[in-house]
Protein backbone atom coordinates (compact mmCIF):
# COMPACT_ATOMS: atom_id res chain seq x y z
CA UNK A 1 0.00 0.00 0.00
CA UNK A 2 1.35 3.41 -0.97
CA UNK A 3 0.37 6.22 1.36
CA UNK A 4 -0.37 9.48 -0.47
CA UNK A 5 0.79 12.54 1.45
CA UNK A 6 -0.72 16.04 1.41
CA UNK A 7 0.73 19.45 2.35
CA UNK A 8 1.29 19.92 6.09
CA UNK A 9 -0.83 22.62 7.74
CA UNK A 10 1.90 24.16 9.91
CA UNK A 11 -0.52 26.71 11.43
CA UNK A 12 -2.54 23.78 12.75
CA UNK A 13 0.55 22.16 14.28
CA UNK A 14 1.49 25.48 15.91
CA UNK A 15 -2.05 25.90 17.29
CA UNK A 16 -1.99 22.44 18.88
CA UNK A 17 1.53 22.99 20.24
CA UNK A 18 0.47 26.31 21.76
CA UNK A 19 -2.50 24.69 23.51
CA UNK A 20 -0.31 21.81 24.72
CA UNK A 21 2.23 24.28 26.09
CA UNK A 22 -0.23 26.70 27.73
CA UNK A 23 -3.28 24.62 28.70
CA UNK A 24 -1.99 21.14 29.55
CA UNK A 25 -1.28 21.11 33.25
CA UNK A 26 -0.44 18.03 35.26
CA UNK A 27 -1.56 14.51 34.48
CA UNK A 28 -5.22 15.33 33.76
CA UNK A 29 -4.49 17.13 30.49
CA UNK A 30 -1.38 15.93 28.64
CA UNK A 31 -2.40 16.09 24.97
CA UNK A 32 -3.81 18.85 22.79
CA UNK A 33 -5.49 18.56 19.42
CA UNK A 34 -6.25 21.10 16.73
CA UNK A 35 -8.39 20.65 13.65
CA UNK A 36 -9.14 22.83 10.68
CA UNK A 37 -12.79 23.04 9.76
CA UNK A 38 -13.77 22.99 6.10
CA UNK A 39 -14.57 26.71 6.43
CA UNK A 40 -11.01 27.44 7.62
CA UNK A 41 -11.64 27.87 11.33
CA UNK A 42 -9.32 26.14 13.79
CA UNK A 43 -10.82 24.27 16.75
CA UNK A 44 -8.67 23.13 19.69
CA UNK A 45 -9.15 20.81 22.66
CA UNK A 46 -7.26 18.89 25.34
CA UNK A 47 -7.71 15.36 26.58
CA UNK A 48 -9.48 14.64 29.87
CA UNK A 49 -7.49 11.83 31.47
CA UNK A 50 -9.32 9.71 34.03
CA UNK A 51 -8.45 6.30 35.42
CA UNK A 52 -11.69 4.96 33.90
CA UNK A 53 -10.47 5.82 30.41
CA UNK A 54 -11.20 9.46 29.79
CA UNK A 55 -11.41 10.75 26.22
CA UNK A 56 -8.39 11.60 24.10
CA UNK A 57 -7.90 15.15 22.83
CA UNK A 58 -9.13 14.16 19.36
CA UNK A 59 -12.45 12.93 20.79
CA UNK A 60 -12.88 16.00 23.00
CA UNK A 61 -12.23 18.06 19.86
CA UNK A 62 -15.16 16.45 18.03
CA UNK A 63 -17.50 17.64 20.79
CA UNK A 64 -15.89 21.07 21.04
CA UNK A 65 -16.22 21.50 17.28
CA UNK A 66 -19.90 20.55 17.36
CA UNK A 67 -20.48 23.00 20.23
CA UNK A 68 -19.08 25.71 17.94
CA UNK A 69 -21.25 24.65 15.01
CA UNK A 70 -18.40 22.88 13.19
CA UNK A 71 -19.49 19.52 11.78
CA UNK A 72 -17.03 19.11 8.90
CA UNK A 73 -13.32 18.80 9.65
CA UNK A 74 -10.59 18.78 7.02
CA UNK A 75 -7.36 18.10 8.96
CA UNK A 76 -6.44 17.18 12.55
CA UNK A 77 -3.25 16.93 14.60
CA UNK A 78 -2.45 15.97 18.20
CA UNK A 79 0.55 17.28 20.13
CA UNK A 80 1.86 16.13 23.49
CA UNK A 81 2.69 18.42 26.36
CA UNK A 82 6.27 18.90 27.61
CA UNK A 83 7.47 19.37 24.00
CA UNK A 84 6.72 15.75 23.01
CA UNK A 85 5.71 16.86 19.52
CA UNK A 86 3.14 15.35 17.19
CA UNK A 87 1.51 12.15 18.45
CA UNK A 88 -0.50 9.93 16.09
CA UNK A 89 -4.09 9.07 17.08
CA UNK A 90 -4.66 5.87 19.03
CA UNK A 91 -6.68 3.03 17.52
CA UNK A 92 -9.96 4.10 19.13
CA UNK A 93 -9.53 7.66 17.87
CA UNK A 94 -8.65 6.44 14.38
CA UNK A 95 -11.90 4.47 14.22
CA UNK A 96 -14.04 7.32 15.60
CA UNK A 97 -12.41 9.89 13.32
CA UNK A 98 -12.97 7.61 10.33
CA UNK A 99 -16.63 7.14 11.25
CA UNK A 100 -17.30 10.86 11.73
CA UNK A 101 -15.04 12.23 8.97
CA UNK A 102 -14.13 9.61 6.33
CA UNK A 103 -12.28 12.19 4.23
CA UNK A 104 -10.26 13.58 7.15
CA UNK A 105 -6.53 14.21 6.82
CA UNK A 106 -4.23 13.59 9.81
CA UNK A 107 -0.83 15.12 10.48
CA UNK A 108 1.63 12.50 11.76
CA UNK A 109 5.37 11.97 12.10
CA UNK A 110 8.15 14.00 13.65
CA UNK A 111 11.06 16.14 12.61
CA UNK A 112 11.66 16.01 8.86
CA UNK A 113 9.17 13.12 8.58
CA UNK A 114 6.06 15.20 9.40
CA UNK A 115 3.44 14.49 6.78
CA UNK A 116 -0.31 14.64 6.22
CA UNK A 117 -2.17 11.45 5.31
CA UNK A 118 -5.79 10.40 5.01
CA UNK A 119 -7.41 8.73 8.01
CA UNK A 120 -8.11 5.74 5.76
CA UNK A 121 -4.35 5.29 5.32
CA UNK A 122 -3.95 5.05 9.10
CA UNK A 123 -6.72 2.46 9.33
CA UNK A 124 -6.54 0.30 6.18
CA UNK A 125 -9.10 -2.44 5.54
CA UNK A 126 -11.23 -0.82 8.20
CA UNK A 127 -14.75 -1.29 9.41
CA UNK A 128 -16.76 1.78 8.41
CA UNK A 129 -19.68 2.13 10.80
CA UNK A 130 -21.82 4.13 8.34
CA UNK A 131 -21.59 1.30 5.80
CA UNK A 132 -23.35 -1.04 8.23
CA UNK A 133 -26.18 1.14 9.48
CA UNK A 134 -29.71 0.69 8.28
CA UNK A 135 -31.69 3.73 7.25
CA UNK A 136 -34.46 4.30 9.77
CA UNK A 137 -36.66 6.36 7.46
Amino acid sequence: MTMQTHPVDHDLVRAAAHVARTRCRGDDHTMAAAARARDGRIVTAVNAYHFTGGPCAELVLIGAAAAQGVYELDTIVAVGDRDRGIVPPCGRCRQVLLDYFPGLKVIVGDGDRVRTVRITDLLPESYVWADHRFDTE
